[in-house]
């Protein structure tokens, strides 16, 4: 059903934008807009978890230990990223969060590079 990354990707980009409004719009006191954008995010993580999971049953047959440590990484970015909103939100302090977040992003990203679906700079 689900053979190329297209969704995934447009859905993980839109959710790294709005994440970024999300910030901006934390920083600048507009706490309106942050919670609409928030609730909007919260909708992409659910999309992002249904084109993964699709992606994951779909294709875990070409390399099933490294798509199921890539599914494990993008839901642990997920949770980070709503852990630094609530934070945020509350004025709690993000500073671990923002390193978890880092590190996981590009983990994710280098994993996701790294599958047989993925894209192949180098190869």
């Amino acid at each position: 059903m689900l053979h190329n990354t297209d969704a995934h990707i447009t859905t993980w980009v839109i959710t790294l934008i709005l994440f970024i409004v999300a910030l901006f719009l934390h920083n600048s006191k507009n706490e309106k807009g942050f919670k609409i954008v928030h609730m909007v995010i919260r909708l992409f993580y659910i999309l992002i978890i249904i084109t993964g999971g699709l992606l994951f049953f779909n294709n875990q047959s070409l390399n099933p230990a490294l798509y199921g440590v890539k599914m494990l990484v993008g839901l642990l970015v997920i949770a980070v990223m709503e852990m630094l909103l609530i934070r945020l939100k509350k004025g709690k302090g993000t500073g671990l969060f923002w390193v978890l977040f880092i590190i996981l992003l590009l983990a994710v990203f280098y994993l996701g590079l790294r599958l047989p679906l993925g894209w192949h700079p180098f190869a």
